[in-house]
């Protein structure tokens, strides 16, 4: 079973992805550490926490991280997410404690206590996981495996032309982060392809009649309308956090992963936060990313209708 620290911005698809790892018997989440992101930080902490209680994982200790970028100002995705990050009608308010402690601090000290054992799930701004490595430059040594949502390999941004918004949010982190550390990376462009809920998967959805079926439903309510393209049209969603920790958890899910060289742009303007993903060897840069290129989209939707409907995901992977 993988031990796991989830890293998160706790969005709508971000607490799709804390139950699909909470209740899958492939993986432990040890903990989850908060990061400046898609909505306010204080909000991102409540949104992590009720969806621990939904998931009956309250055991799970919550680490409040950095609640900005290590240098750049950003602005938040409430236009996706909703103002309160989960579609727009929730607001929860827990009165559940976060853990005591700075999140990178947490990542480092599990990480020095559990060599090797320890994978880092980063469906965020990457700002916790470079700071826990400014305290700690054994690192990449002491993870077992580095996941991250974020970038677009070769293909359009999200938040600009040019940049994924996990990426752009805190370019100077990312960098650093690509640069020392074996990441395995689920770009914005593949889940776009391989990881989209529209009318048809949703009318499977609105038929499962369950706590985590509404849930969802509610949380994908703000991309939806802003995905659509007319009065009448439902509109789709991207899971990009879900099929990242799906990917994690449930390696047959992986159709094609390649190794490459992978360099973030730090810079301010047209090009913050781009992605250069060297897939023709043409640097002298090390590829020491491994970047998913293909998913098996129908295992990702069967996965996600079992963990929807009996909170089982495991029970959605044919043996």
């Amino acid at each position: 079973m993988r031990r796991v620290i989830i890293d998160t911005d706790t969005a709508g698809d971000d607490t799709q992805a804390i139950l699909l790892s909470c209740l899958s018997d492939r993986v432990t989440v040890d903990a989850i550490t908060v990061v400046a992101g898609n909505v306010p930080f204080d909000r991102e902490v409540e949104n992590a926490k009720y969806t621990l209680e939904i998931a009956d994982s309250l055991d799970v200790p919550v680490y409040e991280g950095a609640r900005q970028p290590l240098i750049k100002e950003f602005e938040h995705a409430t236009y996706i997410h909703g103002e309160d990050g989960l579609g727009g009608d929730l607001f929860p308010e827990t009165d559940i404690e976060s853990a005591t402690g700075f999140g990178p601090d947490e990542i480092v000290a599990r990480c020095r206590a559990a060599p090797g054992e320890i994978t880092l799930l980063c469906i965020g701004p990457l700002t916790n996981l470079a700071l826990a490595y400014a305290r700690e430059p054994d690192l990449p040594d002491l993870v077992d495996e580095v996941w991250v949502m974020g970038g677009n390999v070769n293909c359009e941004g999200n938040v600009t032309p040019a940049a994924e918004f996990n990426l752009w949010v805190d370019p100077d982190a990312a960098k650093r982060v690509f640069d020392a550390f074996e990441v395995t990376l689920v770009d914005w462009g593949v889940c776009l392809r391989d990881a989209v809920f529209g009318a048809a998967e949703f009318e499977m959805v609105s038929t499962l009649d369950t706590e985590l079926a509404s849930f969802f439903e509610s949380v994908t309510e703000q991309a939806r309308a802003f995905n659509s393209e007319e009065s009448d049209d439902p509109g789709w969603t991207a899971l990009p956090d879900s099929v990242t920790a799906a990917l994690l958890a449930y390696p047959e899910l992986r159709e094609a992963v390649s190794t490459y060289h992978v360099a973030v742009d730090d810079r301010e303007g047209l090009t913050r936060g781009y992605t250069s993903v060297d897939v023709n060897g043409v640097t002298d840069g090390d590829p020491n990313t491994h970047v998913v290129e293909s998913v098996d989209s129908d295992a990702f939707q069967s996965l996600m209708y079992s963990l929807l409907q009996s909170r089982d995901p495991d029970s959605g992977i044919a043996e």
